[in-house]
């Protein structure tokens, strides 16, 4: 997509990063809140914009994707705080359903990609419902490798799912 914009945010923007989170909880059954569980209290907005600190210092990775100044995506790498695990990174991603399929994704993990080698990653991790077929292609397509499963990881329409560990090392 052409009109896509790719940047970080600002700790002002807290609140829209929570309406995209939210707006996705709605949207699909992948994301680990279900629709009106995400609460948005004065602390919840404080955490985020610590997030968004975060990562304008480079600890943790967020990046945006916004179109006509909507948010419709994201990337997010959480680096681990203990010695032993700095050099690795556990990333969660959201797309809207109707940008999905058009390279918003595959671009957030080029994006990210960049940032893990600038920072002296070796290890970017995430987990994936096993249903999320698309999902599940997408990192592939990114390198990723299935390295386990963690079996009835997560309750959905109070069926048990099966979620599988991925990751890719540099």
């Amino acid at each position: 997509m052409n009109n896509v914009i790719y940047r970080k945010l600002h700790t002002d923007e807290a609140q829209l990063f929570w309406n995209l989170m939210n707006d996705l909880d709605h949207e699909t059954k992948f994301m680990m809140y279900e629709p009106g569980e995400r609460t948005s209290t004065p602390s919840d907005i404080k955490a985020i914009e610590d997030l968004i600190q975060s990562a304008s210092n480079n600890k943790n990775y967020l990046l945006v994707a916004e179109v006509n100044h909507q948010i419709i995506g994201y990337i997010l790498a959480l680096r681990g705080t203990p010695k032993r695990i700095q050099h690795t990174a556990y990333i969660v991603t959201g797309i809207k359903k109707d940008y999905q399929g058009k390279g918003v994704g595959k671009t957030c993990f080029t994006y990210l990609d960049n940032w893990a080698k600038e920072n002296g990653i070796k290890r970017l991790e995430l987990t994936v419902i096993s249903t999320n077929v698309v999902a599940k292609r997408l990192y592939e397509s990114k390198d990723f490798v299935v390295e386990g499963v963690k079996k009835k990881a997560m309750r959905i329409d109070g069926e048990y799912v099966d979620e599988f560990y991925m990751a890719k090392i540099f």
